[in-house]
């Protein structure tokens, strides 16, 4: 066996999301031959990739059947999260992807599914900050339970840094870490989009493989704010099943496709689809309609992420500073990194598309 015939044979296994053979892509390295044994690394466009396996036993199969079906293969894996940040201002420079969680109205549980989406990147290794870009109605200090705690300032070329709070292994930015609870925050739109860009450039984000950004519900000045100051990478959008709430993401997802602002969207998420009571978990009880989300990604033509069930335990760990990616809830957990993993591969396609 020579390096050369492995090669070859791996040219016969496609990376499942880009459409093309890993030795095109330049993700074999550190190949080792001994005797019958052979190793290789397969460089993944993130550590969160679900479709690691697959791409493992594709790569045995090959090298087996092309080169020695008595070889003893070794595959490892490593990862470069892959971007196409090209940022002249060098915004958020440490940071590869940049993903905003959008709603078109409230009450869709878009910041529990920022919050868990986090948490599901970040179990596979990738580094992964949360920026709560909801001034007026903050809740993931609440959510990652750090109410009350104060962010630290650092000094860094004589400019003034604000350092994130980490919690869960997530390094986690709130309006609710630097006011007082019990006082509105009664801003005008130019204080508010101050704040936010505050939030960009004076917050020692560091290196990150992906930022999640949990917007305000709505279409208004945040959004433009974030938009025409931040790189972002795509959008997600939340939503739930019934008519309200998909009429109101119908205008989150226009909003986005507009010529002047033009961001990606990667996709849809259907959240409190079915209700499971925790006595039957193997019913279904649809409450607020069924398909709604699936549908509208289907009439959008947009990848539908997921779905997310309505279960009391993400309500639960919501307010009590668990959230349920942290909790011994394993089924509500696989919902949520399906979703994770169905969105980091839509990701890593739109970079593959503009790089």
């Amino acid at each position: 066996m020579t390096k050369e015939d492995i090669l070859k044979a791996l040219s016969n296994v496609q990376e499942p999301d880009l459409g093309k053979d890993l030795v095109t892509l330049n993700m074999v390295t550190d190949i080792v031959i001994e005797g019958n044994k052979v190793s290789f690394t397969i460089i993944l466009t993130t550590p969160a990739c679900p479709m690691k396996d697959m791409m493992m036993n594709a790569s045995i199969n090959a090298v087996k059947l092309l080169v020695n079906k008595d070889a003893e293969v070794t595959v490892n894996f490593t990862s470069n999260t892959s971007s196409n940040r090209l940022d002249p201002k060098n915004v958020l420079g440490g940071v590869k992807n940049i993903i905003a969680v959008v709603s078109g109205k409230g009450g869709v549980g878009k910041s529990t599914v920022a919050a868990n989406l986090a948490l599901s990147i970040a179990e596979s290794g990738a580094k992964v900050g949360l920026m709560d870009a909801d001034i007026y109605g903050p809740s993931q200090h609440i959510m990652f339970g750090i109410r009350g705690e104060r962010p630290l300032m650092k000094e860094n070329g004589g400019k003034g840094l604000i350092v994130p709070i980490e919690k869960y292994g997530i390094k986690v930015m709130s309006i609710g870490l630097l006011i007082d609870e019990k006082q509105a925050v009664v801003w005008r739109g130019p204080m508010v989009s101050s704040a936010i860009r505050q939030f960009v450039s004076d917050v020692d984000w560091g290196e990150l493989d992906y930022l999640i950004i949990d917007m305000p519900p709505g279409t208004g000045d945040i959004h433009l704010t974030i938009i025409q100051n931040v790189p972002v990478t795509g959008v997600i959008v939340v939503t739930t099943p019934q008519l309200v709430a998909l009429a109101d993401a119908k205008k989150g997802i226009a909003m986005f496709g507009q010529a002047q602002l033009k961001v990606p969207v990667i996709g849809l998420v259907e959240n409190m689809s079915y209700f499971t009571p925790a006595e039957l978990p193997d019913n279904k009880y649809y409450i607020f309609g069924k398909s709604g989300g699936k549908n509208l990604a289907e009439e959008f033509d947009l990848p539908f992420l997921g779905e997310i069930p309505l279960v009391q335990s993400i309500r639960e760990g919501g307010d009590l500073g668990i959230p349920i990616m942290v909790s011994d809830d394993e089924i509500t957990q696989k919902a949520f990194m399906d979703f994770a993993g169905n969105a980091i591969r839509g990701i890593s396609i739109e970079n593959s598309r503009n790089a």
